[in-house]
């Protein structure tokens, strides 16, 4: 046992506690400083020493105030004695545990000697045995006992000292605290004084709290007496104002009264003209009605004439005919040459007709202009004179009238055309004009209202003006119709029109066949409609076929035109199952039912939609044609009650009488029908039916054009008949009084929808059946007159029974029933009476008694009992129905001196009592112990009545629900039971269940079962799991025990199978069988169990949605956002198709592709969404915000098999037993989560994307809280070492509230990461899934190498190279463009040493060569940007030097999101200030400039310094070849050296565009073994050319001293230069 770190010294345990400081000690001193608290008990000490002395300072300054010092002082001491309390506890409690440790050490080494004993005495015993193995065992026994007891006693001795220690230390610090006490107490004692100065001024405070009280009450009394007052004056007000308002109020309802009677008497007058009006109407159009009918009469003659004209010509025709053949010539030919002629002298005649009418037309025309043009002249002379003329509406009504009348109407053209042009006034025309009273010239008249003085438009009325003469060449030019060739071509394109408009409809093999468009409604029709008012209904076609398909409107038909207005606008193009809308306006001008058809015409073809147009009608009905009102006894009066219907939208009078009554009804009605007048109000139309009428010219045999639709017209007119006033109401009334009367109301008014009901009453006077007739005649001709009977019996006898039916309802079997019968007398004397039964049932029913006496004028009872047999339906022969059940016996009583016999009848229903159980036999097969097994009966109750049961002696493993077995069922009723079987031990089970019904029969049902007890059992078997947030986990645990643990019976019942031998102890093992597809895991699945052992196992709830709930929503939302797009897509579409012409249009619909969906897009989108996309994420944050809850209730088997899981092979299942199966039942309720996620649509991944490495990436998520109250939220703990951080944790949401969560991403690499959240609270937890990528910046650059040589540039010019940067990473990336001489670096490298100072290894510049103007050498473009993935980026480099240097060098740094440099690119070039370069050969200087050479820049300074043309000097170029010779016989081959000569490209003229070369003494080169080629040439601008140099040692070359030989190189451009090569040349040895 290891010492407690707690066992230290006193004072280092008090030095070790920190110092406490106490925010609400404010120190009034600012010198004073508090110290730490001095935790050493010397400290302690001497402040107890102090106590005296300051005991004598606080009792001579009790009144003073307390110091800060006091106060400070005061609180160290009290803290002390916190501490040393503290400190008291913790070593009580630790002295009582070392002594019970020691204690414990005693009991451990007593029982290792008592060990030790019994094995010495073992160890001797097997000695004596000789037996070795045991004795080595016993003896290493012994030892190892003899080990542990040494280590007892160590730890004895150690234990030992700490207890000393510790009470040594106890003793000591209640020392201390002895010494504390005085200070204890007078800290109790002040405390004591401050409670009772805090009593003292509370109650003070409460004395000024209830005076401030007591003031606010009276305030509060003042201002209710105010208030008071105020609300008496407002009432006397508001009282004044009422009497003021009924007073105003009084006079104007006199006023508006005498205003009301003015009104009506205007509105009598106004009627009184309007019937006036109405009668001459009504006049006018029968007359016209007449004329019609004399028309029609005369067409029939007409159509008649031209039938046997027909008829004699087609005889004619086969006459010739015959000829023809009997001839033996071609008849058919001749017939076609024949009707060929006739065309041809019919088209002729029509030419000539049609010349003559447009001749005609023309010469009417012009002298119309003519007789304008004078008669404006005449009304200029006389504008005063237009007043006193009539309208054209004037005339037309008066030549009517006249007409009608017999006159004879004789104006000429001029006067009429006058007339109608004068006097507009508002009037009614007639709708329909017949063609007899238009013989007229209809072109004479003229819609012109011809008002004005003047015209406002000078035209055809200016004296200048000449009417236009049509030419006799535009006359004959070309005829009417046109020639023969230009007919054909019409009939041709006519054709293949009408083709191309209708075509059969073909998609993917079928074709459409049927009505292209459906109709909703299919029916237009409009009801009950007044004749003026105008209706409107919209009906919806839908595109019934398989593709796009056309509407187009074709019309109505011709006796519709004139009420029915189409408001269509042709959709264009439609695809399969869109729709469009048509409006049909009906303006009825007729009070007559109309019916026809709306066409429309399709790509596929034609199809109507039906219309009609229904006027009010009366629809009356009775509702019974027969009134029983059976048997009464004379004297006596009852009522029944007749409804009389109107279903019709139009009412009308009524009048209830006998069928033998004459009666006519009187209607006051106008002279007309509304049916045959149109009250035309619609200027426009009447506009246009006189321009019609003035258009047309008569035909020469009299007919008009306008014949045919006056004659449609006057078809509709003689549907409506002319009704005449109908005479006086007469009456005759019946001589004698009948029985059957009516009741007070007889007539009266019926309206539309409404009902009548009128009493009819039954008197009766004389014994016998009464019948009596009735009617019901209307006002209304159209309705038809309404029949109907009423009868009943009038009885008269001395004897009768109130009761003519005995009704005992429903009777069961064996059941008596007894009722008693009353007999009443109207006899002033007594009778004798008998009761007789009908012989079939007197087994079954009985009279008590069967004779008595009636006294007079009294009543008497009769006893009925009944009792039902079995065998009443055998007995009871025809007075018992077997179907329903029902019994209907005659009983008679038997009046003495009356030969007729008063009879009644019994009615009962007779029924079983029978219950009815299925199955009779209930097997529950193999149930363990630890469950009970239920299964359902069905209880059917055979009969009539309802009946009570219960089931009753059932066992104590037997259970009934609901109600325990008891209950009532209703009759003819099925009630389902519940049987529950629990076992109480294992054994085979046989038993009945006895029902019991109220009448004590009895029902059994036999039952069986076999109980298992089973080797395993759990803890629990039911498991009720706390409301589950989706989403979240709920995890409980149980045990799977194992207590089998002997095979003693006596002791304990042992786990068998019914009657089977029982299972032997040992390992048992278990498996639960999870259901699939359930939020349910259990852990561990399997196992095995010892015996007297147990398992735990671990149940967790962790509900989900389904994942086809999820992919329905997230197709829901997929498709919705595709029809959202279709549809803009398609409105966007039809905008375009409107502006282009309709046939445009056709071609390009044509050529789209169809629309139809497949049956397996659903499918596809099924397969397509995955648990990662956007949508499915989408589709499971909304079902789970909107998730309502459910309850789920598992069952989970668990299967048990003996031996262990071990011990089997991989593949080798273990033997369960299905009937040792245990059942474990879960309750799984589900809520709704409390914290969800508002933001990104509420999903709970939260993905960063892609985020360069080294950067941040943020995202914020919004959390809200949808529970009714507030929660305190934790959060799990990220990977600390991972990229995800959470910024801005929060420790409480309320409810309602909403959270901003910032969480960042910063990947340290080129990973895929992801981790979970977890957000727990105590009503679940949320987990947010956050995932993000780490993308490395990967850029490839255009350049091998690193390095861009620039080349060679004349000075003070500019040469540019591109190159580009491949951004082959997937995030685009942000770059700078770096040159190392722009670098803040670079002044700080400046003020160090030249380089060529130091030694040639110590160079590291990389920055060379510059500019003297001061601008940068080398420039880049762009300097920064963006770079997209997947995308290259150009970038251009320009070399511009201000001088010439061979050594111009910079360095570019590609660096990416400000911080990491990509790539370093080496930029170098070369200046000249002449065009030719030389280079090769080893360097012979620094590549940095002298600080002494100060160019010029000016060309002037560079001439003036440069030297004459003689003085030139020469540049030496050093070349050294070493020549490897080896020791083996292989030829060595020669040492080699390259000299470039080149000439810079420039854009400055130069009169030179080559440059030549040349070098000297090459015979004596040779000599020496050089080889040059070329010695000599020519470069062209912008290129180089290789001077290749060889050498071979000569024969006489001493390897010793290297060959040095020159010569000179000659340059000739825009000047000459001379360079002196220097050529040094060794022999090496090779390796």
């Amino acid at each position: 046992m290891e010492e407690p770190t707690t066992l230290v010294s006193d004072e280092d345990l008090v030095d070790s506690l920190p110092a406490i400081d106490d925010e609400r000690i404010q120190l009034e001193d600012p010198e004073f400083e508090t110290d730490p608290f001095l935790l050493g008990f010397e400290d302690t000490i001497r402040l107890g020493c102090c106590c005296p002395a300051k005991e004598e300072e606080v009792t001579t300054e009790k009144t003073k105030k307390t110091t800060t010092r006091d106060r400070v002082q005061a609180f160290h001491l009290r803290k002390s004695l916190n501490l040393l309390d503290k400190l008291h506890e913790e070593k009580d409690l630790f002295i009582q545990k070392t002594r019970g440790e020691l204690r414990v050490c005693h009991q451990r080494m007593d029982l290792l000697t008592k060990q030790q004993e019994s094995l010495a005495a073992e160890i001797a015993a097997e000695r004596e045995a000789n037996n070795m193995a045991a004795l080595g065992r016993l003896q290493a026994a012994s030892r190892r006992l003899h080990t542990e007891l040494e280590n007892e006693k160590d730890l004895q001795s150690k234990i030992t000292a700490m207890l000393k220690d510790s009470e040594n230390a106890m003793w000591h610090i209640e020392i201390q605290k002895g010494q504390f006490e005085d200070v204890r107490k007078r800290n109790e004692e002040e405390a004591e004084a401050r409670l009772r100065s805090l009593e003292i001024h509370a109650a003070q405070q409460l004395q000024k709290e209830k005076e401030t009280l007591e003031k606010v009450e009276r305030n509060r009394l003042l201002r209710a007496r105010k208030s008071l007052h105020v609300q008496k004056e407002l009432g006397l007000r508001h009282q004044k104002l009422v009497e003021d308002a009924q007073r105003n109020h009084k006079i104007a309802v006199k006023f508006l009264k005498a205003s009301l009677g003015r009104v009506r008497e205007q509105e009598q007058k106004e009627e009184m003209e309007s019937r006036k009006h109405m009668k001459r109407r009504m006049d006018a159009v029968l007359a016209l009605k007449n004329n019609i009918t004399a028309s029609r009469e005369t067409l029939k003659k007409f159509q008649a004439w031209g039938q046997s004209r027909a008829e004699v010509a087609k005889q004619k025709a086969l006459t010739e005919k015959e000829a023809i053949l009997a001839q033996g010539g071609d008849a058919f030919k001749h017939l076609f040459h024949q009707r060929r002629h006739q065309e041809l002298e019919a088209q002729k005649r029509a030419f000539e007709e049609d010349q003559k009418l447009r001749k005609q037309e023309i010469v009417s025309r012009i002298l119309k202009e003519e007789a304008e043009e004078e008669h404006r002249k005449k009304r200029q002379q006389q504008p005063s004179k237009t007043t006193d003329q009539w309208t054209l509406r004037d005339k037309t009504w008066k030549y009517i009238s006249d007409f009608c009348e017999g006159k004879t109407a004789i104006t000429t053209n001029h006067l009429l055309e006058n007339e109608m042009a004068l006097h507009p006034k508002p009037s009614c025309l007639l709708k329909v004009i017949s063609s007899e009273s238009m013989q007229m010239d209809l072109g004479s008249i003229s819609t012109e209202e011809e008002i004005l003085a003047e015209p406002d438009i000078p035209g055809l009325w200016s004296k200048d003006y000449k009417s236009y003469q049509v030419s006799k060449e535009d006359m004959e030019r070309k005829p009417v119709g046109g020639t023969k060739m230009d007919k054909d071509i019409l009939a041709r394109t006519m054709e293949q029109l009408r083709s191309g408009v209708v075509h059969k409809q073909v998609v993917s093999g079928r074709e459409f066949k049927g009505r292209p468009f459906n109709s909703k409604p299919e029916v237009i029709h409009f009801k009950d409609f007044d004749i003026g008012k105008v209706y409107k209904k919209k009906i919806t076609l839908i595109n019934a076929t398989y593709t796009i398909n056309y509407c187009k409107l074709v019309g109505v038909e011709e006796s519709l035109k004139d009420f029915i207005h189409i408001d269509f606008d042709p959709p264009g193009p439609m695809s399969a199952g869109m729709s469009c809308e048509v409006l049909v306006t009906f303006k009825p001008m007729i009070n007559k039912d109309l019916e026809g058809n709306v066409s429309f015409l399709a790509q596929t073809g034609g199809f109507s939609v039906p219309l009609k147009c229904s006027t009010k009608k009366c629809s009356l009905s009775l509702d019974k044609e027969l009134i029983d009102f059976g048997s009464y006894v004379v004297g006596e009066t009852t009522s029944r009650i007749i409804t009389l219907t109107n279903v019709g939208g139009l009412g009308t009078r009524f009048k209830f009488l006998l069928d033998s009554e004459f009666f006519e009804m009187e209607e006051h009605q106008p002279i007309m029908k509304m049916s045959s007048v149109f009250t035309y109000e619609d200027k426009s139309l009447y506009e246009k039916i006189i321009n019609s009428l003035s258009e047309q010219q008569l035909d020469v045999d009299g007919s008009s054009p306008l014949d045919i639709p006056s004659r449609k017209e006057s078809e509709k007119l003689d549907e409506a008949e002319v009704t005449a006033v109908a005479s006086a109401m007469t009456m005759v009334p019946s001589e004698e009084q009948a029985e059957i009367t009516l009741g007070e109301v007889t007539e009266g008014e019926i309206g539309p929808f409404s009902s009548i009901k009128v009493p009819i009453i039954f008197n009766p006077v004389i014994p016998g059946e009464v019948q009596t007739k009735f009617k019901v005649m209307f006002k209304n001709s159209q309705c038809p007159t309404l029949y109907f009977r009423a009868t009943g019996i009038a009885v008269d006898v001395p004897v009768w029974v109130p009761r003519a039916t005995v009704d005992l309802k429903i009777c069961m079997y064996d059941r008596l029933y007894q009722d008693s019968i009353t007999v009443h007398t109207r006899s002033k004397a007594a009778l004798r009476l008998k009761f007789e039964v009908c012989k079939e049932l007197r087994g079954h029913i009985e009279l008590l008694p069967e004779t008595g006496y009636i006294q007079a004028q009294s009543s008497y009872s009769v006893q009925l009992k009944f009792l039902p047999r079995y065998s009443l339906p055998e007995d009871a022969g025809k007075y018992f129905d077997q179907d329903s059940r029902v019994l209907e016996a005659p009983m008679t009583i038997w009046v003495a001196d009356q030969i007729k016999p008063v009879g009644f009848t019994v009615q009962a229903i007779v029924t079983t009592s029978d219950l009815e159980i299925s199955p009779l036999e209930i097997s529950f097969g193999y149930c363990t112990i630890y469950e009970a097994i239920r299964t359902e009966i069905s209880l059917s109750n055979l009969s009539l009545l309802p009946q009570e049961f219960g089931f009753v002696g059932l066992p104590k493993y037997v259970d009934i629900q609901p109600n325990d077995g008891f209950g009532t069922i209703l009759p003819l009723e099925t009630l389902q039971l519940d049987v529950i079987f629990q076992p109480i031990k294992a054994k085979e089970y046989r038993f009945e269940l006895v029902c019991k019904s109220e009448i004590n029969r009895c029902f059994k049902v036999s039952c069986q079962a076999v109980g298992v007890h089973p080797p395993l059992e759990l803890s629990h078997y039911q498991i009720k799991f706390s409301a589950t947030a989706l989403y979240g986990t709920t995890v409980s645990t149980l045990y799977v025990i194992n207590s089998h643990l002997s095979m003693n019976k006596l002791t304990h019942s042992l786990p068998r199978i019914g009657s089977e031998e029982a299972t032997p102890v040992g390992p048992t093992s278990f498996e639960f069988l999870v259901p699939p597809n359930s939020p349910i895991t259990i852990s561990p699945s399997v196992g095995t169990v010892l015996p007297g052992k147990r398992c735990l196992v671990q149940v967790a709830f962790q509900p989900v949605l389904p994942h086809e709930i999820i992919l329905e929503e997230a197709i829901h939302i997929l498709n919705k956002e595709t029809e959202t797009k279709l549809f803009r897509k398609e409105t966007t579409q039809r905008k375009e198709q409107w502006k282009q012409s309709l046939p445009v249009v056709r071609v390009h619909n044509r050529d789209r592709p169809t629309r139809a969906s497949t049956p397996h897009t659903q499918e596809l989108q099924r397969q397509e969404l995955s648990a990662s996309s956007n949508e499915y994420q989408a589709a499971q944050a909304t079902l789970a915000r909107t998730f309502q809850g459910k309850f789920d209730r598992f069952v989970v088997p668990c299967v048990i098999a003996s031996g262990d899981i071990k011990d089997r092979k991989a593949s080798e299942p273990l033997s369960f037993s299905p009937y040792n199966t245990l059942y474990l039942e879960l309750w799984c309720p589900v809520v709704a989560p409390s914290i969800v996620v508002t933001s990104n649509e509420g999903k709970t991944v939260v993905n960063f994307g892609d985020i360069a490495v080294g950067h941040r990436g943020i995202r914020k998520i919004t959390l809200q809280n949808i529970s009714p109250e507030d929660l305190d939220l934790e959060f799990s703990v990220l990977n600390p070492h991972g990229p995800f951080v959470l910024l801005n944790p929060s420790r409480k949401l309320c409810s309602g509230e909403t959270q901003t969560l910032v969480l960042s991403f910063s990947p340290h690499e080129s990973i895929l990461a992801q981790e979970t959240l977890d957000i727990i609270s105590k009503r679940g937890t949320l987990t947010l899934t956050l995932t993000g990528t780490g993308v490395a910046s990967m850029i490839t650059c255009s350049i091998e190498g690193n390095i861009l040589n620039m080349g060679y540039v004349l000075a003070r010019e500019s040469v540019s190279i591109n190159f580009k940067l491949q951004n082959e990473s997937s995030l685009p990336i942000k770059f700078w463009m770096r040159l190392e001489s722009l670098s803040k670096k670079r002044a700080e490298t400046r003020q160090q040493l030249p380089k060529f100072l130091t030694s040639h290894e110590q160079r590291t510049e990389i920055v060379g060569t510059q500019n003297h103007n001061g601008q940068s050498v080398f420039s880049v473009v762009p300097v920064e940007g963006l770079m997209v993935p997947g995308k290259a980026h150009e970038f251009t480099i320009t070399f511009s030097p201000d001088h010439e240097s061979l050594y111009f060098s910079d360095l570019l740094q590609v660096v990416l999101f400000e911080k990491k440099v990509s790539h370093q690119i080496l930029l170098k070039g070369a200046a000249r200030e002449h065009m030719m370069f030389v280079e090769g050969g080893d360097p012979l200087d620094v590549p940095v400039e002298s600080l002494t050479v100060i160019p010029a820049f000016d060309p002037e300074h560079r001439e003036a310094r440069s030297p004459p043309p003689e003085a030139e000097e020469m540049k030496p170029i050093l070349v050294t070849l070493n020549y490897v010779q080896f020791d083996t016989d292989i030829p060595t081959p020669p040492a080699t050296r390259e000299l470039q000569v080149g000439c810079i490209r420039t854009t400055q003229p130069s009169p030179r565009k080559t440059v030549e070369f040349s070098l000297d003494s090459i015979p004596w080169l040779q000599h020496k073994g050089f080889s040059i080629e070329p010695s000599r040439g020519s470069v062209e601008r912008g290129q180089t050319k290789t001077i290749s140099i060889s050498w071979v040692p000569p024969a006489d070359f001493d390897p010793d001293h290297p060959l040095m030989v020159s010569t000179l190189l000659q340059l000739r451009g825009d000047v000459k230069e001379t360079y002196k090569v220097i050529f040094v040349a060794y022999v090496v040895a090779g390796l």
